[in-house]
Formats: structure tokens, C-alpha cells, sequence
């Protein structure tokens, strides 16, 4: 197919120093020859009838390679650009971080400040929340996307910033206390949008719109707070159809801060930019080192997120970045700054992997220093593992149930013919011995290894688990038990939570549990409910742990739900 777009560009901004010798490092004098790798990453989406995404590449100053693979529009069959504008996801958090900083310049808050300080509606907890706390995903603040799952929100359903921040004003609990730990939570950033019209007098859109937009002349960027607003080359987001096609993915919500950003990959490129030569605020540089500077928890352990960027490494070589996914949209802007090589990569199709395809786009143009890092004339390929064979007895012997305590996961291993799987939280693998008690998993894109320890009593093991060599946890034997349809007769009932405002039946049916919204029209999980500890059950990922009283009986149930803990759900 001949490309819907195909335009190289040479725009020389900023960032020029060095570039003699970056030039050389990096070998990239047969352009042509890269960027025929490159294309041929994306032919899978590269044709009519395909979402697919936009693809920026930046080097030293300049957007070198800037192009559309698929359609920004199947209705009307429009071609992906340069131009088409994505929504971002929360890639949009660094721009709500960078106005917080801003706001800071001139005077307006104190990242210290306290969450009441503005918003005084929430609740006074036992530490307080500041803006810092907010920024780092830090604050214990439970996810008010995932609190709108559990009160049976729909995907479709249509709700206001002040029904969120009503929702997060219910809360009685934390997480966890504010600086403790480090839980990715949207609650924090969206409180941020909030603290911005109050610090400011703007809302959020008209306040970045004249301190970072405008100035930097992104023209074709807003956050996108009115879902009614014509956006002229918009790429319409959409998801994978049941039986092959697509269907239309997009939402109505108004909410930004954790999101809600509106973009194209040239004038992310103008952002990516002024990394190099700050044109914002007035303390130059200064405020991009304190964007990029990671947060730190009340114990000195430092993080590797900063304001709405992850300071991490990619093949040795550091790298910022911060991925997005919502509805049909997934984004990821990835940045060598090193080697002054970036790369961004947007998407409307709900199954890309934007984060994947930049560091596999990445690779190609630092194929040169990854080769130095590792010392060879070309990067090994992963030491395909060795495997041994074992007896039925000695692996029927390592089936059973392990529960990770710090992850509250349940890893389930049966034998399966003759090798052992793994039926972890929406997962199955196969794993296989090179040792008597050691195992790698097969078909997973990385290196996971299990070690079988067997425990004091000589017949249980206790699990250690390695991804790529770096230690995952413990898992540790337990006993999965399984009541019998008497005795499930205990949990069944109405629960009700004040913090949702929200209430859920529970009805024995064939032997097993089921929970309703009591709006039947609702969302809800359809499967029943898988016994795991005593008076513990899961379906989805939904977690609901039983309380009882001093006479055994049930008073209630809590729920954890990844990025939300402990909502109680009181028994009527």
C-alpha cells in the first residue's frame, strides 16, 4: 500500500549542541535504511479499514521522521498524520504537574501545602495530604476511577467533577498514610485540576492554554473539558470487535488533570523541545530539573516518578517517559536525553502498545550504544533456557495454592498432561525445570523464573519469584478452602456502602455465590465469587474479605480492588 503519509522533516529548534559528536555516536547517516526498519514495525496496522497510530521521532533538535500507519477515521476514511490530534490518556500528567510548578513560580500554593488548603470539603485525615503527596501518586488516595467500577458506574455513564469530587469527599479511609507508599492513584491528578481553579481563578484548560500551550505555540493542544467542542483532525478512538472489526471507543467524561489532554505528534514535539531550552515560567532550566526530580516517601526510599514523568532506563540508557491509556487511546512520548533521541508514538486502537512500539522504534536509532552497553558487535539474544525432565511424583508434588501477601494475589498451580501451569489473576503460563526446583515460565515476553524452596515440614514449597533476574516476591502455601452450599448460606444478603453510596445483593445460586448491583441495570461482575481463604472470595479483580463479630456472625464485607482498598460494605 502506498503510505497515506510519509514526510520527513528537518526542523531545527533548540538542543543543538553536541551534535557533531552525537551524530557520530550514533551512526545515523543511512536515515533511509532506519526508517525502513521502522516502517516495517508498523505494517500490521499500515491499511485501510485500521485504526492504527502516529509515530514522531526527534533527534537533536530536529523531528526527523514524522507519520500516520492506519486511519485517524474509518467512517470517512481518513488517513492518520502528523496532524491528527489523540487524546493522551494520562500522559496528559505532566502538564498538570508542570502547571502545579508554575503556580509554585509565581506564588500562587506551595507544593506543601495541605489538599484542604483548597479543598476543604475533603475529609481531615490522620496525616495530612499536601500537593507534593498529589504529585507523586504518594497521597494514599483511592483511584476514583476504580471507586466509580465498584458503585457499578458503566463505561458509558456520564458524571461531573463535582460528582467526583463528592465521591472522594465520602472517603473515610486512605490507602494507606499520606508518603508511606507509592500507588499510582488518577484521584491525585484530578484533585490537581480542582486546586488549579482555586490557586488561579482558571480552570485548568484556560490556565495551561496561557502558561504552557500558547507559549510554545502547541495550537493544536487543549485539555479537552467540554466533550461537546469540535477539534478539528481528530482521530476517533476505537476497540477490537468480536468476531473481527472495530467499534467506536470514545467517552463524554469532562475530567482532566489525571487525562484529558488533546494532541499531535508535532506539537508534542515542540513540547519535548523545551526540555531542552525551557521557555516557561521565568526560573529557565531550573524548572525542568524540578519536573524531572523523582519523589521521595517518608522513609528516603526515592521513586522513580517526578512531576508526571518516570525517570527509568531503557537497554542501560536513561530515559523519561510517562504512557497513557483510556477508552480507544493509548500514547507513550519516550525521552534519551543523553543521546537527545526521542520518540512518540500515538494511538486509536484500544489493543496498541504505544510504550512496546517507542522502544522498539528506539532501538533501531540507538542500536550503536545499546551494542556498546552490552559489549558486542550485536545485542545477544535471551539464552534460551535449557529445560530437564522430572517426574510426574516430583511435580504433582509442586502443584497447589501460594498467596503473595504484598501483591494479595493467589497464584493457583495444577499439572496440566505433563508440565505445570500457572493460573495467576488474568494469566496462565506454562513453566518448565532446568533444576529439580527450578522453573521458567514459556510464552511470556520476559524472563520469569521460579524457585520451588521446600518448607521445614518437607512436604510444601515456598515460592521466590525473578523477572529478568530482579527479585518479584514470596509466594508462600496456603490452604484454599471450600465451603459447602450450607455454609454459604451465611453471606448471602444486602450490603451497603455509605462511602459509595452504594448497595450490592449476595444470592446463593447452584452452590455458589453471586453478587448483584441492587440496580440490576448497572455494572456488575457476572461471575460468581471464587472462595479462596475463609471468608475471603474474588471474582475479577474485586477482592471482598468477610467480617464477622464476636458471635461469628457476618457484619459486613470489605473490598480491594487494586489501586482501592478496604471500601466496607456494611451488612443490612
Amino acid at each position: 500500500m502506498k503510505k497515506t503519509f510519509r514526510k520527513r522533516w528537518f526542523i531545527t529548534v533548540g538542543c543543538i549542541l553536541g551534535f557533531v559528536l552525537l551524530w557520530e555516536s550514533l551512526s545515523f547517516a543511512n536515515t533511509d535504511s532506519l526508517i525502513e526498519k521502522v516502517d516495517r514495525l508498523f505494517e500490521t496496522w499500515d491499511k485501510p479499514g485500521s485504526p492504527g497510530c502516529a509515530l514522531g521521532i526527534i533527534q537533536d533538535g530536529t523531528l526527523i521522521y514524522a507519520c500516520g500507519y492506519g486511519m485517524a477515521n474509518l467512517e470517512h476514511n481518513i488517513p492518520l498524520t502528523s496532524k491528527s490530534v489523540f487524546r493522551i490518556g494520562s500522559t496528559s500528567k505532566q502538564f498538570t504537574a508542570v502547571c502545579m510548578a508554575l503556580l509554585e513560580e509565581e506564588g500562587a500554593l506551595s507544593l506543601d501545602d495541605s489538599l484542604r488548603k483548597f479543598l476543604p470539603q475533603m475529609p481531615k485525615y490522620a496525616e495530612e495530604i499536601t500537593i507534593r503527596h498529589l504529585i507523586h501518586h504518594t497521597s494514599g488516595l483511592r483511584d476514583y476511577l476504580t471507586l466509580a467500577e465498584i458503585a457499578g458506574i458503566r463505561d458509558d455513564d456520564y458524571f461531573t467533577d463535582a460528582e467526583v469530587v463528592d465521591l472522594l469527599a465520602r472517603q473515610e479511609e486512605l490507602n494507606f498514610k499520606p508518603g508511606e507508599e507509592h500507588l499510582y492513584s488518577n484521584s491525585g491528578y484530578f484533585l490537581l485540576s480542582q486546586i488549579v481553579k482555586k490557586a488561579s481563578g482558571k480552570s485548568l484548560r484556560e490556565y495551561a492554554e496561557e502558561k504552557i500551550f500558547q507559549p510554545l505555540g502547541m495550537t493544536n493542544t487543549h485539555f479537552h473539558n467540554d466533550h461537546t467542542r469540535i477539534v478539528k483532525n481528530r482521530a476517533s478512538g476505537y476497540a477490537p470487535k468480536k468476531g473481527g472489526g472495530f467499534v467506536i471507543s470514545m467517552t463524554t467524561l469532562p475530567m482532566t488533570g489525571d487525562g484529558g489532554v488533546f494532541t499531535s505528534v508535532e506539537d508534542l514535539f515542540l513540547w519535548d523541545q523545551n526540555f531542552c531550552d525551557n521557555r516557561l515560567g521565568e526560573s529557565g532550566q531550573e524548572l525542568i530539573g524540578k519536573i524531572q526530580t523523582p519523589g521521595v516517601l517518608n522513609s528516603g526510599e526515592k521513586l522513580d516518578y517526578a512531576f508526571g514523568l518516570e525517570i527509568g532506563e531503557h537497554e542501560g540508557l536513561t530515559m523519561v517517559s510517562h504512557g497513557g491509556a483510556f477508552v480507544g487511546f493509548r500514547a507513550d512520548m519516550i525521552r534519551f536525553p543523553e543521546q537527545r533521541l526521542s520518540v512518540i508514538c500515538l494511538a486509536n486502537l484500544s489493543t496498541f502498545d504505544p510504550s512496546g512500539m517507542a522502544r522498539r522504534v528506539a532501538d533501531v536509532y540507538l542500536a550503536d550504544l545499546i551494542k556498546d552497553k552490552v559489549g558486542d558487535k550485536t545485542k545477544p539474544e535471551p539464552e534460551k533456557p535449557k529445560f530437564i525432565e522430572i517426574s510426574e511424583e516430583a511435580l504433582k508434588a509442586k502443584t497447589g495454592n501460594y498467596y503473595n501477601k504484598k501483591r494479595d494475589a493467589i497464584w493457583n498451580i495444577v499439572l496440566r498432561k505433563d508440565k505445570l501451569q500457572v493460573r495467576a489473576p488474568f494469566t496462565r503460563f506454562l513453566i518448565s525445570p532446568i533444576s529439580p526446583t527450578r522453573f521458567v515460565a514459556e510464552g511470556v515476553p520476559f524472563r520469569l523464573e521460579i524457585e520451588f524452596d521446600k518448607n521445614e515440614d518437607g512436604r510444601s514449597y515456598t515460592l521466590h519469584v525473578w523477572q529478568e533476574g530482579s527479585e518479584l516476591g514470596t509466594y508462600d502455601p496456603i490452604q484454599v478452602v471450600e465451603p459447602k452450599p450450607e455454609e454459604l448460606k451465611a453471606y448471602v444478603g444486602k450490603y451497603y456502602s455509605g462511602e459509595l453510596d452504594t448497595a450490592y445483593l449476595l444470592r446463593l445460586k447452584k452452590g455458589k455465590i453471586f453478587i448483584r448491583h441492587e440496580n440490576p441495570y448497572k455494572s456488575y461482575p457476572k461471575a460468581a465469587l471464587k472462595p479462596t481463604f475463609m471468608d475471603r472470595f474474588q471474582v475479577e479483580r474485586w477482592k471482598l474479605n468477610f467480617i464477622r463479630n464476636k458471635n461469628e456472625d457476618i457484619i459486613g464485607f470489605k473490598v480491594n480492588a487494586g489501586r482501592v482498598q478496604n471500601i466496607f460494605f456494611e451488612k443490612q
